[in-house]
């Protein structure tokens, strides 16, 4: 298991140095002088070169990545350019509210998920069967900005039922979680329907394979035949898109915090791109992109846990 771990690691190194290359080339190629956002608009041509050259923008662009790389393994991500704080301070302050709706809105879609599948797949061919699979087919095509602006209105707005802007306190406090349940319920939404349309197959296979049938014929109970039987082996694809749709809801998290003003790291990579905050938009994207390699990473080494013939191969 060890050594399975860190060859999957030893992988993950060279994609997080591919991530960093085009990051810093994609904010290389935007129009916006980050020397003329930080000198201002009525500043004359020497005040801009001078701050061109205290940033080091005056130098190629190789040797720019050079000494980003540089500063980057010392733990130095830069400082703003627009309120001059410490890009890891900044960063510091956001990571911990995308966690938490990151991780409210995974503790109730994937566990709904998991069920509408497996429900569907021993019941398939009937009507619930179809409208969970109707419901799964509706959820992906839905943009996660419409069903966050439909809540905002509907929940939000018609009927005041819950709050729709901003963080209202820590997680464990009920400001908190009263705040969180809108942007939650829309990031978690569109991860609903996959899960289930993908458990809905893996268990419908499982269900026609031998051990299902020699455990039946031990007279075990139907729901112990579907959970520790068929849901159990047929886990393995449903934890590897589990896997690929966390790392797309990063992605989400940006839009949904920017819908519900979430104080995350999301909305801060938009206002930072929008502002061309370049140190600041570089952090973010580093972040982002360490959590989806970092989960990409876990559910390889889940792969492992579920199924030895992996660490074996």
């Amino acid at each position: 298991m060890g050594r399975y771990a860190a060859q999957r690691i030893a992988l993950a190194a060279p994609v997080l140095f591919g991530v960093l290359l085009i990051g810093f080339l994609l904010m290389q190629v935007v129009p916006t002088d980050p020397a003329t956002v930080r000198a201002g608009p009525q500043a004359t041509a020497e005040v801009v070169a001078a701050i061109r050259a205290e940033l080091g923008l005056d130098a190629p662009i190789w040797t720019q990545f050079a000494r980003y790389l540089g500063r980057l393994a010392q733990g130095d991500l830069g400082v703003s350019i627009i309120n001059n704080m410490p890009v890891t301070q900044e960063l510091a302050a956001t990571i911990g509210p995308t966690l938490e709706l990151m991780a409210a809105s995974l503790f109730w879609s994937i566990p709904l998920g998991i069920a509408l599948g497996t429900l569907a797949a021993y019941g398939r061919g009937s009507w619930f069967d179809r409208v969970i699979m109707a419901v799964s087919v509706a959820g992906v095509s839905l943009p996660v900005f419409f069903l966050g602006l439909l809540l905002i209105w509907l929940v939000g707005f018609q009927y005041q039922l819950l709050p729709f802007t901003g963080r209202g306190g820590p997680l464990w406090s009920s400001e908190g979680l009263l705040a969180i349940i809108l942007p939650a319920v829309t990031l978690g939404g569109v991860f609903i329907g996959p899960v289930a349309r993908m458990t809905r197959s893996a268990v419908v296979d499982s269900l026609g394979a031998d051990h299902v049938r020699t455990a039946r014929a031990k007279g075990l109970s139907e729901l112990r035949v579907v959970v520790r039987h068929a849901l159990r082996n047929a886990l393995i694809p449903v934890v590897t898109l589990i896997g690929l749709q966390i790392g797309f809801l990063l992605g989400g998290a940006v839009v949904t915090e920017t819908i519900f003003s979430w104080p995350g790291v999301g909305r801060l990579a938009v206002g930072a791109i929008l502002s061309a905050d370049f140190p600041m938009a570089q952090g973010t994207i580093i972040v982002l992109s360490a959590g989806f390699i970092l989960i990409n990473l876990g559910v390889d080494l889940l792969y492992a846990v579920l199924d030895p013939r992996v660490r074996l191969s």
